[in-house]
């Protein structure tokens, strides 16, 4: 069940900008989605069949993987287990799968309608929402289907989920006013977030993005700032992150714990991908 929350955001202590990653004349448009693996930082934009390879710590740029016949990208989760990432693409309902060694080889496999946002979870398998049949599906590594979730038909636009410690799924749904909610595996929702407070206060205005803590902790990308929620979907902070001219919109983020980072890419103005520390 949905309820509606009547919450008072507090900002807490603001993380430090460490880096920022530019666009420059090579690498334009907004960026759709951001990933990390060991020392490695993946980005993908918009309208680029490539994705981007940066160096963790100091986030200069080493290396463009192709990607052949990418068209129209959205998310992007990078699997350690298997050293490989992987990439969504929704123009054409299919998922590209790179493997990171000297060949870069890609293979891909056809998902359900307009495939968004992606995560790996504990069992080693990609996460992908489909947004454009309202479902989430799990499949191994090699593209083998593992799960199908109907979610809930009154809550449209799934952007992005991720499964939690519990075995539950939390989900984004990108529509204004937006909602975060946690399904079971049987579809069934185990509780939701959806705020009445105006922007800048709470309310959630098309949350993307997720990213989620080992202790189930929640970031939501939603509009132009970053909202902390805990496991339990009953309480909301905003997270305070200075940097010049705001954040645009943020369509991807990323956390790497072990490294205490957050990487935010924007889907406007700037296109950068900004890199927060003390996190």
């Amino acid at each position: 069940m949905l309820v509606t929350l009547l919450l008072t955001v507090v900002n807490v202590s603001a993380p430090r900008l460490s880096h920022v990653i530019p666009s420059t004349a090579e690498n334009t448009g907004c960026v759709a989605a951001v990933t990390s693996l060991g020392d490695e930082v993946f980005v993908m934009r918009y309208g680029s069949p490539q994705v981007e390879v940066y160096e963790a710590t100091t986030c200069t740029f080493q290396r463009r993987i192709r990607m052949p016949g990418f068209g129209g990208p959205c998310g992007l989760a990078a699997c350690a287990y298997y050293q490989c990432f992987y990439a969504s693409e929704w123009a054409n309902n299919r998922i590209h799968r790179a493997e990171l060694t000297d060949s870069n080889a890609v293979t891909q496999w056809s998902v359900a309608g307009a495939p968004r946002g992606l995560s790996v979870n504990k069992s080693h398998n990609v996460v992908v929402v489909c947004s454009g049949v309202n479902k989430v599906q799990e499949y191994t590594t090699h593209g083998t289907l593992v799960r199908e979730i109907s979610l809930p038909n009154a809550l449209s636009e799934p952007w992005h989920a991720v499964q939690l410690s519990t075995g539950d799924y939390v989900v984004s749904h990108c529509t204004s006013p937006g909602a975060v909610i946690v399904v079971g595996a049987d579809g069934r929702v185990v509780r939701g977030y959806r705020s009445l407070l105006p922007p800048g206060l709470g309310q959630t205005v098309y949350p993307r993005s997720l990213a989620v803590t080992e202790n189930d902790g929640i970031f939501v990308a939603d509009d132009n700032r970053i909202l902390s929620l805990n496991s339990f979907l009953n309480g909301a902070h905003e997270l305070a992150l200075p940097v010049y001219g705001g954040i645009q919109r943020p369509y991807g983020i990323c956390l790497d714990e072990s490294r205490g980072r957050l990487y935010i890419g924007e889907g406007w103005g700037h296109y950068r991908v900004l890199v927060f520390v003390g996190v």
